[in-house]
């Protein structure tokens, strides 16, 4: 690819990420082979349609598989460009440990394919060092492609790390404006990997080397957990001390230095949930107050459930409305979620005297088979349910009025009703 010929792009990963990331490469002109493992997403995308909800998305993968710029497979398609944007979760060893399994079976795939000039960028979530990793995967499928940082002169190949930095719900806007960190195995690599993401991304690129880049998306949501570990600290200490949380942060946030995030049931998504156990695992005796904060908002989600008990236990005669099971509000990811965990919890528990309130399900999750709660709308609830726990702040809950919740046992554990203590 020479001159100002669009590359063609393979993104392999059409999740949350992978996906959004496809259609905007695809909208800036580039043909875009896309990658997935589940051959039903293959044949959604295809058709035009989508298998997840973000705001806009559904007409822009319509218009770009329309135009022939956007075609989905379950294989990996020679490309100039290959984006990673596979998941990186946690062993199943009970330690946190970061599994970068399904980066590295990328990596060998991708390196199939593989032909001088191409550059390979991860944008998966990862540890410190997985670029690398994913260079020497490469290398030991390609011996004869000169790769960064190993050979002399000029590479053959460009490997560098770009995360992602955008919010659900507003992942088309935040991929396109959002300044983007781009981390290369060598300053060359990081040029190729800037010249790609300038064809569609209007806020600012900066190019570092890939460990820095990989450490800059931990830190940010490590950041991110550590504050709001305090804030979900603060709750618990108000509960014990029978002081309204809501009202102190409040106050405490006329400080003019002062900045109290809000409170929750917990943490979740797949981001700050997971990654700061990534600097954990990288250096374990050193991140303290990154573990306690992780400790800390894990802690907060066992503690709602408790106080939930207590309220189903000292009201049996009562059903039970649990508002919510996404992560986040006004949308339908329910990964890590901590308003699942505690629903799922309390479903298992009380069975039928449980209704779950989620505008974004179509059914309930896995983990609720077999309990006989029911998935029903927010209206039934309110009819049939005496205590009502608020787990999620999604818009449809937040506009129930006074007159509508008079009456009933309420524990708000995010803040959206101001006149309940």
């Amino acid at each position: 690819m020479r001159g100002d010929m669009k590359p063609d792009v393979c993104v392999i990963g059409l999740g949350y990420i992978g996906l959004p990331t496809a259609a905007v490469i695809a909208r800036a002109g580039c043909p875009v082979h896309g990658v997935d493992v589940a051959q039903g997403v293959v044949d959604t995308i295809n058709r035009g349609e989508i298998h997840i909800e973000e705001v806009d998305l559904d007409g822009l993968v319509q218009a770009v598989v329309q135009r022939g710029l956007l075609k989905a497979s379950i294989e990996v398609a020679s490309a100039d460009v290959f984006v990673i944007a596979v998941p990186t979760p946690f062993a199943k060893d009970g330690n946190h440990t970061p599994d970068t399994s399904y980066v590295m079976a990328v990596a060998r795939k991708v390196a199939q394919v593989l032909k001088q000039g191409d550059t390979v960028i991860l944008e998966s979530t990862s540890p410190v060092g997985t670029t690398e990793a994913v260079r020497d995967a490469i290398a030991a499928v390609r011996p004869d492609l000169a790769m960064p940082g190993i050979a002399e002169g000029r590479p053959d190949i460009s490997i560098a790390y770009c995360p992602e930095r955008v919010l659900p719900g507003k992942i088309l806007e935040e991929l396109t404006h959002n300044d983007r960190s781009i981390g290369g195995i060598t300053p060359r690599c990081a040029r190729k990997a800037l010249a790609f993401y300038k064809r569609f991304v209007k806020g600012e690129c900066v190019t570092t080397d890939a460990r820095s880049a990989e450490m800059t998306k931990l830190v940010e949501n490590a950041f991110r957990d550590v504050n709001i570990a305090f804030a979900n600290e603060l709750s618990m200490i108000a509960d014990r001390q029978g002081l309204d949380v809501w009202e102190v942060i409040r106050l405490a946030n006329r400080h003019p230095r002062v900045n109290i995030l809000t409170p929750g049931p917990g943490v979740g998504g797949h981001c700050i949930a997971v990654d700061p156990w990534f600097i954990v695992h990288g250096a374990p005796e050193e991140a303290r107050i990154i573990r306690q904060a992780r400790e800390t908002n894990d802690m907060k989600m066992h503690h709602v459930l408790a106080r939930a008990r207590a309220l189903a236990e000292a009201n049996p005669s009562e059903k039970i409305a649990c508002l919510g099971l996404a992560f986040k509000a006004n949308i339908d990811d329910f990964r890590e979620s901590p308003a699942r965990y505690v629903a799922a919890s309390l479903a298992r528990e009380y069975g039928d005297r449980v209704c779950v309130v989620e505008p974004y399900a179509g059914e309930l999750p896995q983990e609720f088979a077999g309990t006989n709660a029911e998935l029903v709308d927010i209206d039934t609830a309110l009819e049939e349910c005496g205590v009502l726990i608020a787990l999620v702040d999604h818009d449809v809950f937040k506009v129930i009025p006074a007159e509508e919740r008079q009456g009933r046992i309420i524990y708000d554990t995010r803040g959206i009703w101001p006149d309940v203590a």
